[in-house]
């Protein structure tokens, strides 16, 4: 990579994971992002517009950079299921879900800070969940604690027992950053990863 710095507007432990993956130095900063659900707003729509968000949030204090950003929202049905942040609410999740096929919205967005440019995408996942008796969300819950995971499912983990299949294009957009549109959105940028 060239001399520009390169930053993942992120918390999150899973996208740092993977983005590690493609063997780039980076530094991650966590954007201050409101991500509440806005008055008839999609869940692709919600995913699409929190991405650019935390970019741009992340852009104001690096105005060098060059930023990558994500989001991921599950969409049962047209209503968006976010990160559940408790037990109670991922077992209304899981149970809502159970049997269902649901789609994770994963944005993407690669921000150039310098050039005010934007690569923004939605990876789209879909998922058939298994029909989980209630015995079974709780288990799973107990032993995952999956409170900081779209729709309680940590797919990368114990959460893979949950389905019964998943189709995607990006299998690293489940987890919450999709690689394969990464690696073509950096090349637009002259980031060559290998």
């Amino acid at each position: 990579m060239s001399a520009r710095v390169l930053i993942l507007g992120s918390s999150s432990r899973y996208r740092r994971e993977l983005l590690t993956r493609l063997g780039l130095s980076f530094t991650a900063v966590a954007p201050e992002v409101d991500e509440s659900p806005r008055t008839n707003e999609t869940p692709a729509a919600m995913a699409l517009r929190l991405a650019l968000a935390k970019a741009q949030a992340v852009a104001a204090a690096h105005p060098d950079a060059l930023i990558v950003a994500s989001d991921q929202v599950a969409d049962l049905d047209g209503n968006p299921l976010g990160k559940p942040g408790d037990h109670g609410n991922a077992v209304r999740q899981l149970r809502a879900m159970r049997g269902r096929r649901v789609v994770f919205h994963t944005a993407l967005c690669l921000f150039d800070a310098a050039g005010n440019r934007r690569q923004l995408e939605n990876v789209p996942t879909a998922v058939s969940f298994r029909d989980l008796s209630d015995a079974q969300i709780e288990r799973y819950l107990e032993r995952e604690r999956p409170y900081d995971c779209a729709g309680s499912a940590k797919i990368e983990s114990l959460g893979i027992a949950l389905v019964e299949r998943i189709e995607s294009g990006d299998p690293t957009a489940l987890i919450g950053l999709p690689l394969v549109a990464l690696v073509t959105m950096l090349a637009r940028e002259g980031v060559s990863i290998i």
